[in-house]
């Protein structure tokens, strides 16, 4: 029962650094989270609104990485696993991490109803707390973009949701 406390109370702080932080220009541009092991960087302009991990409806004949429909705040969004649309490992099967798992709204200004599940959320990072980090050569999507390393090595990659937003291969939910 603690653990819950203190993971809504690490929520409700979160989501009111986030109302700042959109407030505040410069203060922090990324939302952190972990998906299939890996540290992601989210715009906070293009980020939405955070829902804990609940109901969704199946919908048949679509991709694995497309879970369903959730009602969120009255409207109907697609619910993609990040981690199985970018071909990790998804750890959203794990029961015990199961009350971290988290639905991040894409901005309403992005006009699409969709939601990303997420592994973990990580809290807010600004460009002084990360350096980048060499690119590796390799060709990337469009919605990808840059990487960058934190105090402690960790190495965290940018996804653009404006781009994803309207990436072919992210709006093609037919399996």
């Amino acid at each position: 029962m603690a653990k819950r406390e203190a993971l809504r109370e690490l929520q409700s702080r979160l989501a009111e650094r986030l109302k700042v932080a959109r407030t505040q220009a410069n203060t922090a541009t990324w939302l952190a989270v972990e998906s299939g092991g890996q540290g992601f960087l989210l715009p906070l302009g293009e980020a939405g609104e955070i829902f804990p991990f609940g109901a969704l409806v199946p919908v048949p004949h679509t991709s694995g990485w497309f879970l369903g429909v959730a009602n969120l705040r009255g409207g109907l969004h697609g619910v993609v696993d990040l981690a199985g649309f970018l071909g990790l490992k998804s750890q959203a099967a794990n029961e015990f991490a199961r009350e971290q798992l988290r639905l991040i709204a894409f901005n309403p200004v992005l006009e699409i109803n969709c939601a990303m599940l997420v592994d973990k959320l990580s809290g807010l990072r600004s460009r002084e707390q990360l350096e980048e980090d060499a690119d590796e050569g390799r060709p990337k999507p469009g919605f990808v973009g840059g990487r960058y390393r934190d105090s402690s090595g960790r190495v965290w990659q940018e996804l653009r949701l404006a781009a994803l937003a309207g990436d072919e291969s992210f709006l093609k939910i037919v399996g």
